[in-house]
């Protein structure tokens, strides 16, 4: 018989993190470095299934990153993870708060507050609403779990696509100092430091401040403002974090954490990438120069006259407890309780430019996006010879609430009666419509006189909605044979969802007069123009449209909505894992995936009133959209080599997702698309490799992922390139690496070396899949040097972030109102600096 690994007894995941990290010591551990390198990477443990267990015996696609080696990358937030692990996309846009994670080129698309995230971010086991609700200083990790695929059955809150599971450190009874102090350029300061100590025999404190701030890496031309500040993306962020642990007995002990976080920044202003027809007009619209005379993004410098005054607060409370019960043989019964509040407002600059066209000023009345949540978690684990199960039990309660808003500036009417329309009128003979005669046009066909700057708010709505969600999970191992394990989990789901919208145009929608509910005076217009009839009837929407954007159409004004929608789902999994030896053990596992549908958050607006219409004025009621499925199939194997210092994994997945929630500007409005079918489909492989060279550790793998559109037709003109197509965010292939070398200085002294690379291949960041949207192949490396004490007392380290300052795009997108132009929201430049660290 093959004896199984290590599992539940495995080392402890502190000895396993200094593994996983290096051959050394754990950098923050006091332990001789001679007894951890006596260990092996087989004894790397994860808790991806909800107790500890060897790595190599979870039949999950999972990437473990310890805390060392996440301080080696220079990883401080979820983004910077994506550096680790292929398949790991995250990017943002408008602001850090719009940020989305995406795993094998599946994520949730658009910057929409009503859309749940395919792509779980969980904190210290508190499941967060919404991917940029998880985003900030994450300060003292023990270790981050990206597991790959659906998950339901062990983590309290489903996901359709995978979970970031993010695990800080824990009180202990050592009373321990540590801090750190950097300086980098871009005029970037930090501190950090902790304190931890023991209270008593049987309680334990630890307490984490840290306080960063950072220059723009763009500069911006403000024109007549009223915008004063002419840098763009800086930072100026603090967090504080408070852990309180009691062990009153053996089989009892309790964590309680308080957290605090606040940013307060500018983000984000986007950077021409296309230089459309339309920039003449701005430009005079703007007294000068308006936007990009040259289209060159990576210049970093733009245009805005707005601020992007962003002010994040994000803060809570939880308590974890962990009892060994009498029952079931000494179950251990876990209760996780959390309440978290978390406010975001964000100025905005819409058009991007010095034209004062559209905007969104930062003031909580007309830019406020917040979560309150509470949330129980209840599980009960156990275990004998034969099975390991846990049942569990979640219940959240969220309030979302949104305030959402449009300004006008005097260039807006101005800029829509003639750049806008010389569009149209490039289409008919000189005297039908064209720029000379724009504005008589416009008042003919909208009723009301044009030619006066009609400013000031356009339009101001307030959504407040609430969701519950009920589960009732079981995950189950039963071990067969010595050699055979077979897995069964199970969820059912209940969510409840409820929206009230209000909608409103303070100014009266400057853009679209009274005569937008009698499409037939476009018609008249166009008529007395000669146009003839076919071409009317074809126009008359297209100039609708153009007159009606959504934040200046009238017939929004005054609606007040309500809607509900209940889902009861099941969703589960089943997996296989045979050892065939003591160096190989094999899986096969499928799948049953499900994300909540919900609620558009924004004006909505279609030919027809209906969210399956195609581009329109009509505005529509009914905002819902579907669940988000997925059926998912993965063959694995995981194996262990060179007495257990050489971890080769691979994976072979098929993902099927079916009502892939997409959220799509339609030319008109922001509308949540069904897409029938998505399918990803590849391998994802890692070595871990603690070579036979004293102090070297090798990290790394690669993945290739095809993720592609069904080939179910599309009602919109604007999707019309997605069906058969290669997903947005979905490059084919991914890779990752990182080594770390350590070395001794004499009698006192240790080196340590360290160099993370990401690559990536092109890609389409658009989800329209535009080609001006498209990203090419890139590469970012990141790398460290220190020297410090043996005694690790002290190190100081010389790092580089994007080291070879790669250029690249978070994301391309259309520029507003701008026809024939593009923008992108781009990746950080190279930075570079240096981090003294001590520990008493």
């Amino acid at each position: 018989m093959i004896a199984r690994s290590p599992g539940r007894k495995t080392l402890s995941f502190a000895v396993a993190l200094s593994l996983a990290a290096s051959a050394a010591a754990h950098a923050q551990q006091s332990a001789p470095a001679q007894e951890d390198e006596a260990k092996t990477l087989a004894g790397l443990t994860v808790t991806a299934q909800k107790r500890e267990e060897a790595m190599q015996d979870v039949p999950i696609s999972i990437t473990a990153l310890p805390e060392q080696l996440l301080q080696d990358t220079g990883v401080r937030d979820i983004k910077d993870v994506q550096l680790l692990v292929p398949g790991l996309t995250v990017s943002s846009t408008q602001s850090e708060v719009q940020t989305v994670a995406r795993i094998r080129g599946i994520g949730t698309v658009g910057d929409n507050a009503g859309l749940e995230s395919s792509v779980g971010v969980v904190v210290d086991g508190v499941y967060r609403p919404r991917n940029g609700v998880g985003f900030g200083d994450l300060g003292e990790i023990e270790r981050i779990e990206v597991l790959k695929g659906p998950q339901g059955t062990v983590f309290g809150k489903n996901t359709s696509a995978g979970v970031i599971n993010v695990i800080t450190r824990r009180p202990d009874y050592n009373t321990k100092v540590e801090g750190e102090l950097t300086i980098g350029d871009y005029g970037a300061v930090g501190a950090a430091g902790s304190f931890n100590t023991a209270l008593g025999e049987n309680a334990a404190f630890r307490i984490y401040g840290a306080k960063r701030k950072r220059d723009g890496f763009t500069d911006v031309e403000v024109g007549r403002g009223p915008r004063a500040e002419r840098e763009d993306g800086d930072q100026n962020f603090h967090t504080l974090r408070g852990q309180l642990l009691f062990e009153p007995t053996e089989n009892l002990d309790i964590n309680l954490i308080a957290d605090f976080s606040s940013r307060e920044e500018n983000c984000c202003v986007g950077l021409t990438t296309v230089r459309g027809p339309t920039a003449a007009i701005v430009n005079a619209l703007a007294g000068g120069t308006g936007v990009a005379p040259v289209a060159d993004p990576f210049a970093r410098r733009a245009w805005s006259n707005r601020p992007t005054t962003q002010d994040i607060k994000d803060k809570g409370v939880s308590a974890e407890i962990n009892w060994i019960t009498p029952w079931f043989g000494g179950a251990t019964l876990t209760s996780i309780t959390a309440a978290r509040d978390w406010q975001a407002i964000n100025g905005l600059d819409f058009d991007f430019s010095t034209a004062d066209m559209i905007y969104r000023n930062a003031d909580p009345d007309e830019s406020f996006t917040g979560f309150k949540q509470f949330s129980q978690e209840l599980r009960l684990t156990g275990s004998t010879d034969k099975l390991d199960w846990m049942v569990g039990l979640f219940y959240a309660d969220e309030d979302l609430k949104r305030n959402d808003s449009y300004s006008l500036g005097a260039a807006y009417e101005p800029y829509l009666s003639t750049a806008v329309l010389s569009q149209i009128a490039a289409r008919f003979p000189a005297g039908v419509v064209n720029t000379a005669n724009a504005a008589t046009f416009l008042s003919q066909a909208s009723g009301r006189p044009f030619g006066t700057a009609f400013t000031g708010l356009g339009a101001l709505d307030r959504y407040k909605q609430n969701s519950t969600s009920v589960a009732l999970f079981t995950n189950n191992t039963w071990h067969v044979t010595d050699q055979l394990d077979l897995t069964l989990g199970l969820r059912y789901t209940k969510e409840n969802k409820e929206l009230d919208s209000v909608y409103s145009n303070p100014n009266g929608g400057v853009g679209c007069g009274a005569g937008l509910a009698n499409p037939a005076r476009v018609g008249q217009a166009l008529a007395a123009r000669g146009v003839p009839l076919a071409a009317i009837n074809a126009l008359v929407p297209q100039v609708l449209g153009f007159m009606c954007l959504p934040w200046a159409n009238t017939l929004h004004n005054g609606r007040v909505t309500h809607q509900e929608r209940d889902e009861k789902e099941w969703s589960g999994t089943f997996k296989a894992a045979y050892r065939w030896n003591e160096h190989v053990m094999g899986y096969a596992s499928a799948a049953r995936g499900y994300k909540a549908g919900g609620f558009n958050l924004d004006r909505v607006q279609s030919s027809n009133g209906l969210s399956a219409g195609t581009a329109g004025i009509t505005p529509v009621n009914d905002t819902s959209f579907p669940g988000e499925f997925v059926d998912s199939y993965e063959l694995g194997a995981k194996t262990t080599w060179a007495g257990g210092n050489l971890l080769l994994n691979a994976t072979l997945f098929h993902q099927t997702y079916s009502d892939f929630q997409l959220n799509s500007f339609l030319g008109t409005s922001f509308v949540v698309r069904s897409i029938p079918e998505v399918v990803s489909q590849g391998i994802d492989t890692e070595v871990l490799w603690q070579t036979g060279i004293k102090g070297l550790m090798l990290q790394g793998g690669v993945m290739y992922a095809d993720t592609k559109y069904g080939n179910d037709p599309l009602p919109d003109a604007d999707l019309a390139k997605l069906p058969g197509a290669r997903a947005s965010f979905a490059p084919l292939w991914s890779a990752s690496a990182a080594v770390t070398y350590q070395w001794d200085f004499g009698p006192d002294l240790v080196g340590r070396f360290n160099i993370g690379a990401k690559y990536s291949s092109d890609y389409n960041t658009g989800s329209d899949l535009d080609p001006e949207k498209g990203q090419e192949a890139y590469t970012v490396v990141n790398a460290r040097l220190g020297v410090g004490a043996k005694n690790r007392r002290w190190m100081v380290e010389a790092w580089a972030m994007n080291l070879f300052d790669e250029e690249y795009k978070q994301v391309g997108f259309d520029a507003p109102l701008q026809t024939g132009s593009w923008n992108a929201f781009l990746g950080a430049p190279r930075t570079y600096g240096v981090t003294l660290r001590v520990s008493y």
